[in-house]
């Protein structure tokens, strides 16, 4: 059996050194980590949701200074903490992502509270909510950003009355996010509701032949696809014009599968 490529060996090695926390994470985990670190640094998607483990940002920042060693890092890139959540990202391509949103006609905000009978796009009075959390984030991310000069830096936000599952699907660069009515809890409409799941996966040879990313993955429901088609044909576009002029993945596939499921957690 041949033996590792360094990068890869040096990739596993980060992620046990420093988010493990005594376990012993699996190295197709550790790999697959690094592929979507590296797909940040590459600007195909604005933020990755860090989700590996008990690992705060402290631990996220080291592991991503030994990737930059390992050469697998970016110029820039920042960890926000948000009410327990830690998002990697790369600052400028996040900013760009927010303000997309704000900008947006239809707002690309799907209302998914328990109490509805279907999902429907939010109407102006939810969606002008949804913006002003949107413009109090993407003024600290430009805060953040002038306040530190670090290639990986570091803030927390106070998301107050913030629905994050909304925020974060913004941050991760989904054409199309869902909201709910948070008194309701974290319940949601979508049960057996058709929905649409578009994935983005490519290969990474800078980190090992044969590793396959997942770029990016979200869901529309299939009844809202067309009122949504310009912005899910926009970041179509955008994702295969972005890695068109980055040379660390090849082999992009998008694709998209119809499900329906007896419950959908967010």
């Amino acid at each position: 059996m041949a033996p590792e490529p360094r990068a890869a060996r040096l990739a596993v090695a980060a992620a046990r050194a420093e988010l493990a926390g005594g376990r012993r994470l699996p190295a197709a985990r550790a790999l697959q980590l690094a592929g979507e670190v590296l797909a940040v640094a590459a600007g195909l998607k604005p933020a990755l949701l860090y989700d590996c483990g008990a690992a705060g940002p402290a631990e996220l920042r080291r592991y991503l200074a030994r990737l930059g060693e390992a050469g697998l890092g970016a110029p820039r890139l920042h960890v926000l903490g948000m009410q327990g959540w830690a998002l990697l990202l790369r600052p400028r391509r996040a900013r760009r992502a927010v303000a997309a949103a704000l900008r947006a006609r239809p707002a690309p905000f799907v209302d998914v509270s328990a109490g509805r009978q279907s999902p429907a796009l939010c109407g102006p009075r939810q969606a002008q909510a949804i913006r002003g959390h949107l413009a109090a984030l993407l003024a600290h991310l430009e805060a953040a950003e002038a306040a530190s000069s670090s290639p990986v830096s570091c803030s927390e936000v106070v998301p107050a009355g913030w629905n994050l599952c909304t925020v974060a699907g913004v941050l991760l660069g989904y054409p199309a996010v869902y909201t709910f009515c948070t008194e309701e809890g974290s319940e949601n409409c979508l049960a057996l509701t058709p929905l649409r799941v578009f994935t983005a996966q490519a290969s990474c040879p800078r980190i090992k032949d044969g590793l396959r990313v997942r770029i990016c993955s979200f869901s529309v429901p299939e009844s809202l696809c067309a009122e949504l088609r310009d912005v899910l044909d926009a970041w179509c576009e955008e994702l295969k014009e972005t890695f068109s002029t980055q040379s660390d993945f090849v082999d992009l596939c998008i694709s998209s599968e119809v499900v329906s499921l007896p419950a959908v957690a967010l």
